[in-house]
């Protein structure tokens, strides 16, 4: 095991910190440290970063409550770039994503990116509000006029999937997702959020919920 002083800091006196989700491998965000972040790191088990922009220490979740309870550190084979495992009790991007990681360069887009992305979107949408927008008119309208398109698209799904139309039944569902999704953007309501419940469900068929289901 190494310890601080044989690190390489730039110039700066800064180290990037890739920070990797422990569960799942996904790279959730690319920070800095300095040796005092870093020792902080170390002390709480919590990420703390160096803000190249504000100049400061910050916390991880200090303000949003989203802790990255860390779970290893590593160093590459050179000391000048750590590999920082961590729990992560929300999302790592201030957007609300789950991982900082989600504009696509290169490569195919899986359908998970591609839900992720069309949040994102949405929740440009909301803060901006451009004209001529279907999304703009939503968020204008508020919270009623979202759920009674929900509603609404909810009842096409329903016909359509009685019809056994699937051509039908796939346009009503793609339209009730996207009506959904800006329904978690009105709420502050996350992929991962949506994500992380499913997750949690591998023992859905012991809840009473479902037991009660005829």
């Amino acid at each position: 095991m190494i310890d601080i002083t044989s690190l390489k800091f730039d110039e700066k006196g800064l180290i990037p910190a890739i920070v990797v989700d422990d569960e799942t491998d996904k790279v959730l965000t690319l920070a800095y440290m300095n040796a005092e972040s870093l020792a902080i790191s170390m002390e709480k088990k919590l990420t703390c970063f160096y803000s190249r922009s504000r100049q400061e220490l910050w916390l991880k979740g200090e303000t949003s409550g989203n802790y990255q309870h860390i779970v290893s550190i590593t160093a590459d084979c050179d000391g000048d770039a750590l590999v920082v495992r961590v729990n992560k009790d929300g999302p790592a991007c201030h957007l609300g994503t789950d991982s900082c990681f989600h504009n696509l360069l290169f490569g195919e887009e899986t359908d998970e990116f591609k839900l992720e992305s069309l949040y994102q979107l949405l929740l440009g949408r909301k803060k901006e509000l451009p004209e001529g927008s279907y999304t703009t008119y939503l968020f204008q309208k508020g919270l009623d006029k979202i759920l009674k398109k929900v509603g609404e698209e909810t009842t096409e799904v329903i016909i359509a999937a009685k019809a056994e139309d699937k051509a039908e039944t796939v346009y009503e569902i793609a339209d009730l997702t996207y009506h959904v999704l800006v329904l978690m953007a009105q709420a502050g309501i996350t992929v991962e959020d949506i994500r992380n419940e499913l997750a949690s469900r591998h023992v859905i068929d012991h809840k009473v919920k479902q037991e009660k289901m005829t």
